[in-house]
């Protein structure tokens, strides 16, 4: 047996089970394991299979044991034991038990604290890498709580418990500035196996934070009464949300805004002032569209095409409110769009007059065509009609002069 660290061996074990957040039998085990991978080495015998470390606890010492099964007659010194020399281990041991012999190197101290140095120091990083892999997969799709450690390459490096994450440009507010040592709530968005630690990528622009902070914000929402049906965010300048009601008493759009705003104020507060329309789900689309384009008024909504291959819609606005409908840089439809699964072409009132009087305009050209088309007919009619009449004129004439040859012939007979 070896001693390695006497008492202060398993409050080792707990502080580093503390810190590390690594359980004290993890490191047991890795610790036997190191030892019996030194023995291997050590005794060139890479290939056996009952080779096993054993560690006291309490004394601090671990040792190297061969695990051999008790015969009558001995073919194979390395797996098997004779009765008589079981016997003298183990007075009540029969044949076909397992004794345990112990196999421990001299000066094997040296070699061994080495190994397990080695093994050791490695499997507490695979266990790190591990518990940080599986804490994060459960975090994954859920909003966390961070510091911003530094910004490197246009990343942000944001630290949230564990591990660093990243946070790309593209997951970036634009224009928002991110100073190291502020706290961040962010969204985590993937998480990446890795040799090493797993790399978690965190967004602070996903349209799923604007959930997260109407599920902490408002209770209807986290008891189910109201319901999130659907979210569209350009983050840092505006976001849609689509709510719905399942209980007829309580106000879907009211439940989000709070008493005299509060609650939306809260969400716009973390959002750095981002601006956000509540706006009521409905399964019309025609509603759900109206309600979409708010704060813009709405003349009418016709359907041009609504199946699984195209859902498409034509608005039509007043004059005065076709910017407001369209939006800055046309951002007003296009959330819209995101928000409702609909393509939304959007027109004013004198617009589609104009349309409309186009195409009026082009019907008369239709009819003189059709006119034309008849008046051909017509002259083709008459020619048929004329052709006809001669054919029948010419075939009374030849009926007529028939008779005289007769006549003729008569005479000549005559």
């Amino acid at each position: 047996m070896i001693k390695i660290g006497g008492g202060n061996l398993n409050e080792a074990l707990e502080e580093l089970e503390r810190e590390r957040g690594i359980s004290k039998e993890v490191l047991v085990n890795s610790l036997c394991d190191a030892m019996v991978a030194a023995y291997k080495k050590h005794m060139r015998n890479k290939d056996a299979t009952n080779i096993e470390a054993i560690l006291d606890e309490q004394s601090g010492e671990i040792g190297v044991f061969s695990t051999k099964i008790v015969v009558e007659s001995v073919e194979d010194d390395e797996t098997e034991i004779s009765l008589a020399e079981a016997k003298e281990i183990d007075e009540d041991v029969e044949v076909g038990d397992e004794v345990k012999l112990e196999v421990t190197p001299e000066q094997f101290g040296r070699i061994a604290a080495q190994a397990a140095k080695q093994v050791l120091t490695q499997r507490i990083r695979e266990a790190e890498r591990n518990l940080v892999l599986n804490e994060f997969l459960e975090k994954k799709g859920t909003l966390t709580t961070g510091i911003i450690q530094r910004v490197e390459n246009r990343n942000v490096i944001v630290n949230i418990g564990k591990t660093d994450a990243i946070m790309p440009q593209k997951e970036q507010i634009p224009g928002e500035y991110y100073k190291p040592g502020n706290r961040i709530r962010v969204f985590v968005l993937n998480v990446k196996e890795t040799t090493r630690l797993p790399q978690v990528i965190v967004s602070h622009a996903h349209a799923e934070i604007v959930r997260e902070l109407f599920e902490l914000e408002v209770p209807e929402i986290e008891d189910g009464i109201v319901e999130i049906k659907s979210i569209s965010r350009e983050a840092g300048f505006r976001t849609k949300i689509a709510v719905w009601s399942n209980d007829p008493e309580v106000d879907s759009v009211g439940a989000c805004i709070g008493p005299r705003g509060s609650r939306i104020q809260t969400i716009v507060s973390e959002l750095k002032n981002e601006k956000i329309d509540i706006v009521r789900y409905s399964e019309d689309p025609v509603e759900y569209i109206v309600n979409a384009l708010s704060p813009a008024r709405v003349v009418s909504v016709d359907i041009m095409a609504d199946d699984e291959y195209a859902h498409e819609a034509m608005v039509v606005v007043p004059d005065d409110q076709l910017s407001l409908a369209i939006g800055r840089e046309g951002q007003n439809v296009r959330l819209a769009h995101k928000l409702t699964g609909w393509k939304i072409d959007i027109k004013s009132v004198s617009q589609m007059e104009k349309a409309e009087a186009a195409h009026i305009y082009e019907e008369p050209e239709e009819v003189v065509e059709d006119d034309f088309q008849h008046d051909e007919e017509d002259e083709l009619q008459q020619e048929i009609e004329e052709e006809m009449s001669q054919q029948a004129y010419d075939e009374e004439d030849i009926q007529h002069e028939e008779p005289v040859e007769d006549e003729e012939s008569s005479e000549d007979e005559v």
